[in-house]
């Protein structure tokens, strides 16, 4: 099944522009395929068979380019791909007709059960979402500090975090939302008192900006526990080019700045074929390389705890 058939808009149609011309990429061009997906005036509609009910995702209305510019008025696939994983791991494991193995061999390591677990660049939260309904003991939800983003999340948290809407009758207790400018930690900033605090760190599509590399990786290394176990989850496409993004996943950076090595890492497409993962390679076209993703599970680097 792809990775796109479980979200629809709900309410009237965009009017704009850029919505218009995304939407009617699959029609112009069969092979296309959508990687962002809403428009501030209409919900979307995300269902899955093993929810008691559909939910609904409210996208926030840019307020200036500024924040137009962060591109977190649109649910991409990068965090479809991570809220089926998450659901995967956590609810299916197990069940008939679970997933036994995958070319990847990441079955079992998306295991939200009993965990706390912080979203950065969360835009629609919809991994978080999933974690709340899945079992995670807590959840928190951050992306920048804009009025009208963090807004958006609340209420697609109130909305969404229910217990109509779990499959296990009871949802996560803690569950917030607040606030985050990656790699600052002001003095009495309520993540300032975070400081290793979860079990896993959860990173979808935040890394078309090289220049916030580095920021994003103090966060990272800010937040998640410093134990064995401890795990930063990072999904991301590739349609603004590999070259952008691949720079995040340089090894003494990420060592010297988040206190990680990768322990696994491959590229997804949106019909859940796998191959590896590849750095440096030629570009593909537009087309083609919007239907990829990186995947990667990054952990504590040993002795450095």
């Amino acid at each position: 099944m792809s990775l796109t058939s479980r979200i629809a808009l709900a309410g009237p149609e965009g009017t704009d522009p850029e919505d218009i011309l995304s939407e009617s990429l699959g029609v112009v061009f069969p092979d296309d395929v959508t990687n962002q997906h809403g428009d501030p005036d209409s919900w979307l509609v995300y269902t899955s068979p093993h929810l008691p009910k559909p939910l609904q995702l409210k996208l926030c209305q840019p307020g200036d380019d500024t924040e137009r510019r962060l591109f977190s008025h649109y649910l991409w696939n990068s965090s479809l791909l991570l809220a089926e994983l998450i659901e995967r791991d956590s609810y299916l494991a197990g069940k008939e007709g679970a997933v036994e193995g995958d070319e990847a061999g990441s079955v079992g390591i998306f295991d939200v059960k009993g965990r706390r677990t912080v979203e950065l660049g969360a835009g629609t939260a919809l991994p978080s979402i999933m974690g709340g309904l899945l079992g995670a003991d807590e959840v928190l939800v951050t992306d920048y500090p804009a009025p009208p983003l963090i807004e958006a999340l609340k209420t697609n948290v109130d909305r969404n975090v229910a217990a109509e809407l779990t499959p296990l009758g009871r949802v996560s207790p803690d569950v917030k939302v607040i606030g985050h400018e990656w790699g600052t930690f002001p003095v009495g900033d309520e993540l300032t008192g975070k400081r290793h605090a979860f079990d896993r760190v959860l990173i979808c599509d935040c890394l078309w900006m090289p220049w916030q590399h580095g920021n994003l990786r103090l966060s990272v290394d800010h937040l998640l526990k410093q134990t064995t176990e401890a795990r930063c989850w990072v999904v991301a496409g590739f349609h603004t080019g590999r070259a952008k993004m691949a720079g995040f996943f340089d090894e003494e950076a990420l060592r010297s700045e988040a206190g990680c090595e990768i322990e696994k890492i491959w590229e997804q497409d949106c019909d859940g074929k796998h191959r590896e993962w590849v750095k440096d390679q030629a570009e593909e076209d537009p087309t083609t390389r919007k239907r990829w993703l990186v995947v990667a599970v990054l952990k504590r680097v040993q002795g450095e705890t």
